[in-house]
């Protein structure tokens, strides 16, 4: 046994494979949300609460090349209660220079670019069945196959201070039928740029994503959007806005028949204020839409989405983080107040991230 051992390991030294066992770097982190939430809507005549636990842990694996280049990636595992499920992320890849690429589920890279706008933490919502078509945030025809890249320019690209941009593409595949839809060749522009003036950091940054649909039926892009947003930071205190602009073809909540959206416009503004252990955030966002899913055709009445949110967040202990959350919305669809889908949530909880 001894010589059939030794044997073994001399033809793997000799055809170069010693290193094969050898592992990558690797990290992990991840959190437990658990709290209670509650919402009240206009369709009903009494609230509900209910227990909400969420639990995640991320793996991190990375290695750098003799020539310097960082190869990395990894995987999440997440449990939120009905959607347990692990998802590993694709490549990136980090250059001597600073720059990176994305490959295999790299997504856009306008939404890679977009100036984070402050808003509400917390579980609470309201997210009933519903055909509204109205878009609650930012990126909303945030849409790409999973085989594609993403370039991401090292800072101060081109020479300039505080300049950063990306460019992506991704390749889909003709798999829909008539009611389907998924997105074919998509092609991203992002550019993000940062300035200080005197005591004020001021971030504006976002771009476009133009993704062709597979359905052949549709006359709408399965995503064409602008979005802008910007934040500015001044000691403790944090304000942003943002505004996106498109079409798309979507899937909503209460049918598989995908809709033609045209019109889409969605704005948000929101605040954020540190005070010691204790951050205070304010959020609010206005979106509407026409959908309809005879498609060729546009639709005629309003769909629209009106949220105000707040929320309150202690930090307890290093890692540990109580929360307090409020949010109150107003739908509309087809231009008909959707009383199932409006009213208001709130949310009580901690999280221990670690």
């Amino acid at each position: 046994m001894k010589k059939e051992l030794l044997i073994a390991s001399a033809l793997t030294a000799s055809f170069g494979l010693a290193g094969v066992a050898e592992a990558a770097s690797a990290s992990f982190s991840g959190n437990v949300r658990t709290g209670v939430k509650g919402s009240d809507t206009d369709g009903t005549a009494d609230g509900t609460y209910a227990a909400d636990q969420k639990a995640s842990i991320s793996f991190s694996v990375s290695e750098t090349t003799d020539a310097g280049v960082k190869i990395s990636t990894g995987f999440t595992m997440v449990d939120e209660g009905t959607d347990d499920g692990a998802d590993p992320s694709g490549l990136t890849l980090t250059f001597t220079d600073g720059s990176k690429m994305d490959i295999i589920e790299a997504g856009n890279a306008y939404a890679t670019h977009t100036a984070a706008v402050p808003g509400a933490s917390g579980e609470q919502s309201i997210s009933g069945t519903t055909d509204n078509s109205a878009p609650g945030g930012l990126n909303f025809a945030n849409a790409s196959d999973s085989v594609g890249f993403e370039y991401h320019s090292a800072a101060d690209a081109m020479g300039i201070e505080g300049l950063k941009w990306g460019v992506s593409a991704a390749f889909g595949d003709d798999g829909d039928g008539a009611s389907s839809s998924t997105a074919e060749s998509s092609y991203s522009v992002g550019v993000s740029y940062v300035s200080t003036a005197g005591d004020t950091t001021v971030t504006v940054g976002g771009g476009f994503v133009a993704a062709a649909d597979s359905n052949a039926t549709t006359s709408n892009d399965k995503s064409d959007e602008f979005t802008l947003a910007l934040s500015a930071v001044t000691g403790s205190l944090t304000v942003g806005a943002g505004f996106s602009s498109g079409t798309e073809v979507q899937s909503n909540s209460a049918s598989t028949q995908s809709v033609e959206v045209d019109g889409a416009e969605v704005m948000t503004v929101g605040a954020k204020y540190v005070s010691g252990d204790m951050t205070m955030s304010i959020g609010y966002v206005d979106g509407e839409a026409k959908d309809t899913a005879t498609f060729g055709t546009q639709g005629t009445n309003i769909d629209s989405k009106e949220s105000m949110s707040a929320s309150i967040d202690y930090a307890v202990a290093s890692g540990v983080t109580a929360t307090v959350g409020y949010t109150s919305v107003d739908s509309a669809d087809e231009g008909v107040s959707d009383s199932a889908n409006s009213g208001s949530s709130w949310y009580i909880g901690t999280n221990v991230s670690f």
